[in-house]
């Protein structure tokens, strides 16, 4: 990346006045913000034209431009178009004057003036920050700026981007930071998923390290390995008491999903809290603020999480004995949606002599009284939602992060001018979204005129699990197919199949909250018949929280009544790895699956988290890894909280290449984008991230889709025939190297499980135990990869968050069932993997074995992580060289032939929810181009250099690119 910006050369030199003032002296002779003094060329005659130049873009490099201007535009909202993703927000001040502190998704740390202009910018560690905060700890006036980073660094930085100092105990994320004074001395507080508050000096020194299971009232339930009495870093805020000293005031939290935690405030320094308090509703805390209302200061909170929870709550922190003022924005879900998944942002605002709370919701702004009554509530609704809020103290503008959907532009509001109201309703952000809106608009013309290539086979059957909303025409090939599924609420009561008599007493007794269990045989079979169409039915026949909707008898009769028609059953969130699992497979799901074999019935296995590198290895499973069942279970993964997309994918696609399963299948729905449960910001109001999903899904070979989301174009896309959804054999962008998994290693499976509980972090643990697979439990939001993670070098996975569209630059490493060795399943029904792949495969592939802990070679030596994944990565760099070709540039990419001299090569932008133009680099190396098209816009690339091919790709899309050979492609 490289950043070019205009400075004026007496702000320069103010610049350099200020900093020498700060740190005492200036190294002349070396690089400073990005300019090698000594070989600039720098003079009065160019002033105006030089420029900084960060040309290397590593990590703790920054940029430089300083302005003299940063006033407010006078409006009621203006945009600041960046070019990042903005996920954060801050208001700070330096010698020049106010200004933002932004931080992108890639955790880059800008200084933006409000007049538009990027002051500096500065990389840091390459990965996000959880938090940020801006303070004056050294009395000069000017602020300095403190960021959380996910890679367990606290960072201080000055107002001209530099970083002061760094601390760091261990690797566990960074997750909150404030300042507070005692005695008028400043203390940075810090804190994250160690379980412990660290207060430090002005200079970055260690002062005192409060930790959370000393005084901590934080519960665990059930049957889990987390540590109760203690809890993670939520928030860290200063509050002021009335005499104007300091308190600090932490939220502290345990679990991300079912609980909200408590509140704990202490005297500066002290050892134990001065009171605490229970946060009195059921979700988690995704935002806190300390504001002076009518001259006292309150915390104010909201909740992250689905609508239904969607919560905002005022506490007392000075009498927590005083009832907490709740409002539950789900009483107004008609104004503000529905549906969604968010994190109530709240502030205060100046109203006359009054004031107004200003809660941000998703795209919504809710204007409340003071006498919170949300019925009489003002709710103005913008085209999007924004990833953060913050209000500036001094002017009371509310400053916008960028669009949820991708957006790179900050969002200034000033709520004295009545205009911002219809300026927010209007909103349309410049910068990425407009791109993408218009990449998309003309990407929609293109596909209006494609025809499929005659060389091309005809679609194949792809299954979309709900009805053609759109009326989408796909009577040209008959595809996508599109099977109704309905929500139902009403299930089968377990009286009148002797539930009660069930051997399992754990499955006995399980229940779904959401269902009500009333049905008879007759009326779940009746109800059932009224609901399929031409091409079948689907619906849920069960849950993680209890498989048994309905009995199987019952089952089997609606599968006799489809008569042929797809009867596609939806299994969402099965991860039990408990030995009770083998009960419902031997009652249910083998049953089941036996009876419909022939009689087009699918069970879609919606796991979570590892399932399919992990549970689907255990012994209960073996008949489905076997292909005993492959023409009805389809392997799918629901990926809320996940952090493994990459590896989902890997083992997925790596079972289906197999042959145990003959079909494997991908989902869209809005809480996708939480990684973390914590801060859900999920409200994307345009589907683009998942239609790009989407589209890599079914460029692998995915054919079934269970969606929420339901891109139109990706549904006109398989209609048309535009997207290639190729069968296994015809995939050619597998790695000849595969992963072949062996009986998973216990801490493995705990660990790929545990995203809820956020209190598992233990640094001895890490350092003495390397992991094939890590860092995937609820304690690593956004946390770096470790070098020797298969993510990391397999699949280029270089951070623990919404890795849906990963890179795999040496082709796709599959996950697979063992095929050689004494590992290999010498009773498997499937043929060998080799057979099932294109047949250049036959004589390249390499196989390596894991239990997701250590490595093992075929006859069962043992192999560290760290120091084994060496060999694995030089082998799939090797093999990288036998596949036709190889994409890298920050893109997902499949390739498929789909004649003996053409291959479909289908490339996307990977930046999941950060978008942006990718130029993708494809080096050829068993074949040689003579063309090279994309069949919607009709470009032609250039092949006169054929070893390496630079292709664009439109910010927020993709391109299928067919590519002519000089040769058939050689099996």
């Amino acid at each position: 990346m490289k950043n070019n910006f205009t400075l004026h050369p007496i702000v320069f030199l103010l610049a350099i006045f200020f900093e020498i003032t700060a740190q005492g002296s200036l190294p002349l002779n070396k690089n400073y913000y990005g300019f090698e003094s000594a070989e600039s060329g720098w003079s009065s005659e160019n002033a105006e034209n030089w420029s900084f130049t960060n040309e290397k873009a590593s990590p703790g490099t920054y940029s430089l431009k300083y302005s003299l201007s940063n006033t407010f535009k006078d409006s009621g909202l203006y945009s600041i178009e960046t070019g990042h993703t903005i996920s954060k927000v801050r208001s700070s001040v330096s010698s020049l004057g106010a200004y933002i502190v932004a931080s992108s998704y890639e955790g880059i740390v800008l200084g933006v003036g409000y007049d538009g202009t990027i002051l500096w910018e500065n990389k840091l560690s390459g990965f996000m920050n959880h938090d940020l905060w801006c303070e004056d700890i050294n009395d000069d006036g000017v602020d300095e700026i403190f960021a959380a980073n996910a890679n367990g660094t606290l960072y201080c930085l000055n107002s001209l981007g530099k970083i002061l100092w760094e601390f760091k105990v261990n690797d566990a994320p960074m997750y909150g930071v404030c300042v507070v004074k005692k005695d008028d001395i400043p203390y940075v507080v810090c804190g994250g998923y160690d379980k412990n508050v660290y207060y430090l000096s002005a200079d970055g020194t260690l002062k005192q390290t409060l930790e959370a299971s000393t005084y901590s009232k934080n519960k665990t339930w059930g049957d889990v390995t987390a540590p109760s009495n203690t809890h993670v870093t939520n928030f860290l805020r200063k509050l002021k008491k009335a005499d104007g000293t300091d308190m600090l005031a932490i939220s502290g939290a345990n679990n991300n999903i079912q609980i909200s935690g408590y509140m704990y405030f202490f005297e500066v320094l002290g050892e134990s809290p001065t009171s605490f308090a229970k946060i009195n509703i059921a979700k988690p805390i995704g935002d806190m603020r300390i504001v002076d209302i009518d001259g006292a200061q309150k915390v104010i909170m909201g909740t992250s999480g689905h609508i239904g929870s969607t919560r905002f709550v005022q506490m007392n922190p000075f009498d927590v004995s005083e009832p907490q003022a709740i409002m539950d924005i789900n009483t107004i879900k008609s104004k503000v949606g529905n549906f969604s998944y968010s994190v109530v942002q709240p502030e205060v605002i100046p109203d006359g002599s009054s004031y107004k709370y200003f809660l941000l919701h998703g795209p919504n702004i809710i204007l409340v009284a003071p006498d919170m009554d949300l019925s009489k509530a003002e709710v103005i609704t913008s085209n999007f939602a924004f990833n953060d809020m913050w209000k500036e103290p001094v002017n009371n503008k509310i400053i916008l992060a960028s669009a949820q959907s991708g957006g790179s532009a900050i969002h200034v509001i000033n709520t004295n001018n009545p205009g911002w109201k219809d300026a927010f309703k209007n909103l349309s952000p410049p910068g990425k979204i407009k791109a993408i809106l218009n990449n998309t608009t003309k990407l929609t013309a293109n596909l209006a005129n494609f025809t499929k290539p005659s060389w091309e086979r005809n679609p194949h059957d792809i299954y979309l699990l709900y009805e053609n909303f759109k009326n989408i025409n796909t009577s040209v090939y008959n595809a996508p197919k599109f099977i109704p599924q309905n929500w139902f609420t009403t299930v089968q009561d377990g009286a009148t199949w002797n539930r009660d008599a069930m051997e399992n007493d754990r499955y006995r007794d399980k229940r779904d909250k959401r269902k009500k269990y009333i049905l008879t045989e007759d009326q779940v079979v009746s109800n059932m018949q009224s609901n399929f169409d031409e091409n079948g039915i689907s619906y849920w026949g069960g849950h993680g929280n209890d498989p048994y909707y309905y009995s199987l008898e019952t089952t089997k009769k609606v599968i006799d009544f489809a008569a042929g028609r797809k009867t596609a059953l939806i299994y969402p969130e099965l991860e039990d790895h408990t030995d009770d699992f083998q009960f419902v497979m031997d009652d249910l799901f083998y049953p089941l699956a036996t009876y419909g074999d022939n009689k087009n019935l699918s069970l879609f296995i919606r796991s979570k988290n590892i399932f399919w590198q992990g549970n689907a290895y255990l012994p209960q499973w073996s008949r489905l890894l076997s292909g005993e069942f492959a023409h009805v279970f389809v392997p799918s993964m629901e990926e809320t909280s996940d952090k493994t997309m990459d590896l989902s994918l890997s083992g997925r696609m790596g079972v289906w290449a197999s042959g145990a399963v003959d079909s494997w299948g991908s989902r869209a729905v809005p809480d996708n984008m939480s990684y973390d449960r914590l801060r859900q910001y999920s409200y994307q109001q345009l589907d683009n991230a998942f239609l790009r999903q989407l589209v890599y899904a079914a460029a692998s070979g995915a054919q079934y889709f269970d969606n929420f989301v339901k891109p139109v174009l990706f549904e006109q896309l398989l209609a048309k025939g535009a997207l290639f959804v190729p069968k296994r054999s015809e995939i050619v962008s597998f790695s000849p190297v595969h992963l072949s998994m062996v009986n998973p290693d216990t801490h493995y499976l705990k660990e790929g499980t545990d995203t809820k509980w956020l209190t598992k972090f233990d640094q001895d643990y890490e350092d003495n135990n390397p992991f094939v697979f890590s860092r995937m439990n609820g304690s690593w939001p956004g946390a770096p990869t470790n070098s020797w993670d298969f993510s990391n070098y397999a699949a280029c996975v270089k951070e623990r968050r919404l890795n849906f569209l990963p890179s795999y630059e040496n082709g796709m490493v599959l996950i697979t069932p063992p095929q050689t060795g004494i590992y290999a399943d010498t009773g498997a029904i499937r043929a060998p993997l080799k057979d099932n792949l294109h047949p250049l495969y036959n004589t390249i592939m390499k196989e390596h074995f894991t239990d997701g802990r250590y490595y093992y070679s075929s006859t069962g030596a043992q192999f560290s992580a760290d120091q084994y994944h060496k060999t694995i990565k030089a082998d799939i760099e090797d093999g990288a060289t036998k596949i036709p070709l190889t994409v890298t540039g920050g893109v997902a990419w499949v390739v498929a032939q789909t004649s003996p001299t053409h291959l479909r090569l289908t490339i996307i932008d990977g930046g999941y929810i950060n978008p942006s133009r990718k130029i993708a680099k494809v080096r050829f190396n068993t074949v040689r181009p003579s063309k090279m098209t994309d069949l919607l816009e009709g470009k032609i690339f250039s092949v006169s250099n054929s070893s390496e091919i630079e292709i664009d790709i439109p910010c927020g899309l993709f391109r299928f690119i067919d590519i002519e050979l000089t040769a058939p492609l050689s099996n």
